[in-house]
């Protein structure tokens, strides 16, 4: 996977945790960011891989997230990846 296709998937994921009222507020609340982070870090790969990791860590959250997204799972898993989360290795 390229790192434009693994930062577009991110994106798109981010979109999904966003519109997903409950699940925005975990990651936040979690995350420790708001919404002015978000805006000012929503182009960085390490950032972007966080929100993957954030759906990589619970499987529910990323079920749902990748069949809105029409991928695959482990398309998102190899996005994270891709953008260092889990430092590239398998588990």
């Amino acid at each position: 996977m390229t790192p434009d296709t693994a930062q577009t998937i991110a994106l798109q994921s981010a979109g999904f945790i966003f519109q997903e009222d409950d699940i925005r507020d975990r990651f936040m609340a979690l995350s420790g960011v708001d919404v002015d982070d978000i805006r000012a870090r929503i182009a960085d790969p390490a950032f972007l891989a966080s929100i993957l990791e954030f759906l990589v860590n619970f499987e529910p959250d990323l079920m749902a997230c990748a069949e809105t997204l029409g991928e695959k799972p482990e398309t998102l898993v190899a996005a994270w990846r891709t953008l260092g989360g889990g430092n590239g290795q398998d588990w």
